[in-house]
């Protein structure tokens, strides 16, 4: 019975004038995550509502995969649109839907009527009593419960009525493309996919950058980021996806500076590069997938460091999230097994047995000068050989 979706929508509610660009957004985050599916859709909104509808037989459940993907959406509601035919007609459709829905009557219900066309002859009140006395005298052997019902029967008065009882969760969020974008560095490990999960989340497109060593990183671990890159794509839409062969920088900087300091001189030229192609693509901002402490690079004198070789801000959404919850968000998201795979990546093969923890810049950047001779072609030569990828669901 139910060829729509009633979808709701959180913040955007809250814009003023431009809360309409935020609407359309979704809109079109909509249609774009409906598009590969066997049937047509129409997206329609009416005031402070959105709607999506078929006229074609399609797959409920592969529907409601698709929009829970999609974020700015914070409630599906599996619905029934009808034209208005008149109080009995209504009835006669929500009795039949309930029955449709709900095989084993047994729960208890209230009726939730909204009347946002107020020209229709009852009343919010009397709908409900009205409803509910027609579903009563259909199954007896429902209760009704105003204070704490098992079913809410949820019926809008509009140009066309709609009613549902389902809310399926959303995303949240806002819609992608509503806030820029920002250059993702993705690893093969758990946190960076969850970054980029969570700045998609408040509406910025991603591109990304992955450091790949060759011959002492596999293609295994190349394809295990692009495939990372495809389950975050499935909510944060198409992403440019820049692989940098970071071999020659990485031996470099091994044979010239000193062992303790290579992870942190390592992690300042991958944000050069990055902050290079970023500005190349337009973007606004680096995203990582730091937090504060967790490994030696992560302290904050090691963080202040990396910085330090930027001009565009980084944004660390993780920064006070500790392990166990960011292993969490990303079971949520569906890259955590991914994550996990056993494929090496560049940042942990050139790993010191004694990282320095507290590095200080001035000391960091005069190691670098042992670097001057060559460094700087290196970094062209890797730009230059970067394969960049369009990655997709």
């Amino acid at each position: 019975m139910e060829k729509a979706f009633l979808i709701k929508y959180g913040e955007i509610a809250l814009k003023g004038k431009n809360r309409r660009t935020f609407e359309e957004s979704l809109v079109k985050q909509i249609q774009f995550a409906l598009k590969d599916m066997d049937a047509e859709f129409e997206v329609t909104r009416p005031t402070g509502r959105i709607f999506v509808e078929s006229k074609d037989e399609f797959d409920v459940d592969e529907a409601l995969e698709a929009l829970q993907h999609v974020f700015g959406i914070v409630a599906i509601c599996p619905a029934v649109l009808t034209e208005d035919k008149g109080f009995d007609e209504l009835a006669k459709e929500v009795v039949a839907y309930v029955d449709h829905v709900y095989p084993d009557k047994h729960f208890t219900f209230k009726v939730d009527s909204r009347r946002a066309r107020k020209n229709y002859p009852m009343n919010s009140m009397e709908l409900n009593a009205a409803i509910g006395e027609k579903l009563l005298e259909a199954f007896p052997e429902m209760k009704v419960d105003v204070h704490n019902p098992e079913v809410m029967i949820h019926v809008e008065i509009r140009e066309r009525i709609n009613f549902y009882c389902k809310e399926i969760p959303g995303p949240g969020g806002m819609p992608v493309g509503t806030n820029g974008s920002a250059m993702l560095l993705l690893s093969g490990g758990i946190d960076s996919p969850v970054a980029g999960y969570m700045i998609a989340k408040r509406g910025v497109t991603l591109d990304a950058t992955y450091f790949h060593a060759p011959p002492y990183t596999s293609e295994r671990a190349k394809q295990k980021v692009v495939d990372l890159a495809k389950q975050v794509s499935k909510y944060a839409g198409p992403i440019r996806l820049h692989v940098v062969n970071f071999t020659d920088i990485q031996l470099y900087i091994y044979e010239q500076c000193p062992h303790e300091e290579l992870t942190i001189i390592m992690r300042r030229y991958m944000m050069k590069i990055a902050e290079h192609f970023a500005y190349e693509d337009g973007d606004l901002g680096l995203i990582t997938g730091e937090s504060i402490g967790q490994v030696a690079s992560q302290t904050m004198q090691s963080l202040e460091c990396t910085n330090a070789v930027c001009t565009l801000p980084v944004y660390r959404p993780l920064i006070g999230f500790d392990k166990q919850e960011i292993i969490e968000r990303s079971e949520k998201i569906g890259t955590y097994e991914t994550s996990i795979l056993p494929y090496e990546d560049c940042c942990t093969i050139f790993v010191a047995k004694h990282p320095v923890t507290k590095p200080r810049r001035s000391v960091i950047e005069n190691s670098e000068k042992k670097l001057a001779e060559k460094i700087d072609e290196l970094v062209d030569v890797a730009i230059n050989t970067t394969e960049t990828l369009m990655v997709t669901p």
